[in-house]
């Protein structure tokens, strides 16, 4: 019994059909081509660098795919405008103070651009908005830093090349210190003469303590000082005495200084009447000499013969007191 032909026909068109639609679901599949039916939204950045983005490069939030770039375009004089086509359902997480960022898929995977940040004190972001855009370093930045990084390990290393051999050479405070033992041995001496100075100050604050200790020590000078209340008022008293007796000197020179500023008074006279002080000074010289006539008479009288007995009798009664004492 042979199959009609249109049987056939049908068997074959619904396994044609099969195949396509297998296709056309794997192609979706493997393309991310069914996102092409998702409710979407635009946002806009604008980039000074965008390092190889490309149109279709992804865009994540917070780990998850959320969208892609659908176009690039310039913007101002050297700006780059990036329009981004995220899933609507992802409005209500991404703020309108959230940044983004230029990234990659891996170390050396595509571009990618990540959105991240934004607070709850800010509405959800809507249609055409525009994100602030975080400043990255790229793969050249890294690279010239690096360079700059070897260029600047390389002049410190010539530097420590130099130290080195200055210091190798005795030059210099460490290098002479390495190399001359004579400063070696001055230092071990300003060492030793530092820890004797520590010796001498341990001494100190020992004596210090001691002294401390005998203050509350029954019997000492020092603890009577501080405790007996006799003795103290005894000291005060004659504080107190010799702070009078240094009033009244000051008094007694203050009224000195003010004799001698008057030229009426006695002191002032002596001090400014050049007459008065030639008289006194004739008067004491009048005096000494009237003093020294007075012994020559009464060496004279000693000599008289109607004196003398007079003279030496004194002279013996002088000695028998003398003896007897």
């Amino acid at each position: 019994m042979k199959e009609s032909p249109n049987k056939r026909a049908v068997i074959v068109g619904l396994f044609v059909f099969l195949g396509f639609a297998f296709l056309i679901a794997g192609t979706l599949m493997v393309g991310n081509l069914h996102e092409t039916f998702t409710n979407k939204m635009e946002i806009v950045s604008h980039f000074d660098d965008v390092g190889g983005l490309q149109k279709g490069n992804n865009v994540w939030f917070s780990g998850v795919k959320i969208g892609t770039v659908s176009s690039l375009d310039f913007h101002g004089k050297s700006q780059v405008e990036v329009h981004l086509k995220i899933d609507k359902k992802t409005q209500q997480y991404i703020r309108k103070d959230a940044m983004i960022k230029l990234s990659s898929d891996g170390l050396i995977g595509n571009k990618i651009l990540v959105i991240y940040g934004g607070t709850d004190s800010f509405a959800q972001v809507e249609e055409g908005d525009t994100l602030g855009v975080e400043k990255t370093f790229t793969s050249e930045d890294m690279i010239n830093t690096l360079q700059e990084n070897n260029v600047n390990i390389k002049a410190i290393t010539a530097d420590f090349k130099t130290i080195s051999n200055s210091l190798a050479a005795g030059e210099g405070t460490i290098g002479k210190l390495l190399a001359d033992s004579s400063v070696y041995a001055n230092i071990n001496a300003a060492t030793a003469s530092l820890q004797s100075a520590s010796a001498k100050a341990d001494q100190l604050v020992g004596s210090l303590a001691v002294f401390s200790s005998n203050l509350n020590k029954k019997g000492t000078l020092a603890n009577e000082l501080t405790t007996d209340t006799v003795i103290f008022n005894s000291v005060k008293t004659t504080v107190l005495q010799l702070q009078q007796i240094a009033d009244s000197a000051t008094a007694i020179v203050s009224n000195l200084k003010m004799a001698s500023s008057n030229p009426n008074s006695t002191i002032g006279v002596l001090l400014y009447d050049e007459e008065s002080g030639a008289r006194l000074k004739e008067t004491i010289k009048n005096l000494k000499s009237s003093s020294q006539k007075l012994d020559e008479d009464l060496e004279a009288a000693q000599h008289n013969f109607l004196l003398r007995g007079f003279f030496k009798d004194k002279e013996k009664a002088a000695k028998k007191d003398s003896v007897g004492k």
